[in-house]
């Protein structure tokens, strides 16, 4: 039997269009699940919009438009990005789609029957632009908010509550028992000593914010955001055997979430995220979980934030990175290289455009595509065509299965800056064969010499393809077939050097 592979992205609230951060999570996932389908599995890789709160009210009324229209607006801008990008995703949600919204509701109505959910009062210090409370330790001087360094609002309401308070010992017991869960390592500590710190009870409605799900059984609330968006995870695998009108069964049909299509994808094997939404999903998220009796995502991975020649992006700046238009003058498949290629993931990173230049001429241009040309030329001249299978003692081709375990383990630890170190490290090998044998000067003495040169470069090469395709679908695809069987046609530059 195939086994399932379930990644998710999160889903980017709508708010604003994509921009470079918003790609670099995407792309990341689109990697491992092209990886992952290589090795066999079968890959369900989710992504998709947040477009509830008040964020988008203030959006939509600034534009003259309905939250409805505001949303399907930019969440088809999402869907523009990762076709333009190339993403291979399987499922795309948006929190607006009546199957989420009722797995949403009738979760609720099944923590307050089980007492997890509980209706109170809340007055606290409030970013609107989070949309999220702030206790006063994590206040910044001035009353500012400590993401958006932006003044906070005084808020008194009636709100329901979730007992986040009741699960601060059952989390620290699931991270010592599930080291991997916090990822990466580096991250961990955060997370272990917040909750440690103790955890207060989350607010989880709103009275005075119409554009969100309502709750059901008092629908004078809608729920928050936050709580409503990490739900997407279990809604979009198929957790609809909650939905139930008759609340009595709800215990009945919680029995009966693990339906085929569920049991088959949850837990999920990874949720990507950004380091500024790690929180929720280590701490929120699995909580929820715990209270309605579901089994916890099996590591959660943030990365770090990107800034743009050593500035924040920022519109105001005019620095914002669209990484589509990046990709339409450059080429999608060099974009996607570089961005896991300049910073180990899970760090921050600095985008430039001379880093750009200077990644693609010397890894893609000087290192994969000139390698490629010279070899099929030389191959044109004392091959003229390529067999179909190539078998010989060649040393690099041993040392290929070697690279393709490292390259593996470092998938293993989602380090995809060590996968590309691996690939042009080996294609930096090649290069070096064909310094040291100089197969055009072999052919003149010992041409069948020369030709068990060009074939060991063919053979490795072919390797590299596949292990590159991941991190550049089309250049790859590009690579076997000018390496594929039959006779040597005459070919562009794969990476055509840039002008700095």
């Amino acid at each position: 039997m195939t086994k399932k592979f379930y990644i998710t992205t999160p889903i980017y609230y709508v708010n604003s269009v994509p921009h470079l951060g918003h790609a670099y999570t995407t792309i990341a996932q689109d990697i491992l699940a092209r990886y992952k389908r290589q090795k066999g599995f079968d890959v369900r890789f989710l992504t998709g919009t947040d477009e509830h709160g008040a964020n988008i009210e203030k959006s939509a009324t600034a534009k003259g438009v309905t939250p409805k229209e505001w949303t399907d607006e930019v969440s088809g801008k999402y869907r523009e990005m990762w076709k333009a990008l190339n993403i291979s995703y399987d499922d795309f949600i948006r929190t607006t789609d009546a199957k989420h919204e009722h797995v949403v509701q009738a979760i609720f109505e099944k923590l307050l029957k089980s007492g997890d959910i509980y209706l109170g009062s809340y007055s606290g210090k409030y970013c609107t632009s989070c949309e999220q409370y702030y206790n006063e330790s994590e206040i910044l001087e001035g009353n500012l908010c400590p993401v958006h360094k932006k003044p906070l609002t005084e808020v008194n309401e009636e709100t329901y509550f979730f007992k986040l308070s009741r699960y601060e010992k059952p989390l620290l017991k699931y991270y010592e028992e599930h080291p991997d869960f916090l990822s990466p390592k580096t991250r961990a500590n955060e997370i272990i000593n917040f909750v440690k710190g103790g955890l207060q009870d989350l607010s989880v409605t709103r009275t005075k914010v119409k554009w969100g799900i309502p709750v059901k059984s008092n629908p004078a609330h809608t729920i928050y955001v936050w709580f409503d968006a990490l739900i997407n995870y279990i809604s979009a695998a198929g957790a609809g055997t909650f939905l139930c009108e008759d609340k009595a069964e709800h215990e009945a049909q919680l029995k009966q979430i693990r339906a085929e299509k569920f049991d088959d994808l949850w837990p999920a094997d990874l949720h990507m995220v950004g380091k500024e939404i790690f929180r929720f999903h280590t701490v929120i998220w699995p909580a929820v979980l715990m209270a309605v009796g579901l089994p916890l995502p099996k590591k959660v991975f943030a990365h770090g934030w990107w800034t743009v020649e050593g500035e924040k992006m920022s519109k105001t700046l005019g620095n914002v990175v669209n990484p589509a238009e990046l990709g339409e003058k450059y080429g999608v498949d060099p974009v996607r290289a570089f961005l896991f290629r300049e910073v180990p993931f899970g760090q921050d990173g600095d985008f430039s455009m001379e880093s750009f230049k200077n990644r693609y001429n010397s890894d893609l241009a000087n290192n994969i595509g000139n390698l490629l040309s010279r070899t099929l030329n030389m191959a044109a001249k004392n091959i003229g065509e390529l067999p179909e299978k190539i078998e010989g003692d060649y040393a690099l081709l041993k040392k290929s299965e070697e690279v393709e375990s490292a390259i593996d383990k470092a998938y293993d630890e989602l380090s995809f800056d060590k996968v590309l170190e691996q690939i042009y490290g080996f294609s930096g090998d090649l290069n070096k064969l064909v310094d040291t044998k100089k197969p055009w000067e072999l052919a003149k003495t010992d041409p069948a010499a020369a030709k068990e040169v060009l074939l060991e470069l063919v053979a490795c090469q072919r390797k590299v393809a596949v292990w590159l395709e991941p991190f550049m679908p089309t250049i790859a695809k590009e690579m076997q077939k000018r390496l594929s069987a039959g006779q040597i046609g005459k070919y562009a530059p794969l990476f055509p050097r840039l002008d700095k």
